[in-house]
């Protein structure tokens, strides 16, 4: 016997995947704009739609001189974080 969901199981199912496709949208959003700040762009960046329930953000690829960017903009702020806890 197949199991099928109730209505109000198939409602709550649907908002969690919509929760978790704006929280994807959120984070694509926020990322663009830290790149930004960094004078980055990762062009294939995009919300790649809920994965379980849970937002998914696709980072894509990007030239190596991108790649190093990040990198050291990683570095330094984990190196600034680091500094303020201690």
């Amino acid at each position: 016997m197949v199991y099928e969901p109730s209505h109000s199981e198939r409602i709550r199912y649907k908002r969690l995947q919509d929760a978790a496709y704006q929280a994807g949208l959120d984070a694509v959003t926020s990322l663009e704009a830290a790149l930004a700040l960094a004078g980055l762009v990762l062009p294939s960046l995009t919300n790649d739609g809920p994965v379980g329930s849970r937002g998914f953000v696709r980072l894509g690829g990007c030239s190596v001189s991108v790649a190093n960017q990040l990198a050291e903009v990683i570095a330094a702020g984990a190196h600034v974080l680091h500094e303020q806890r201690t």
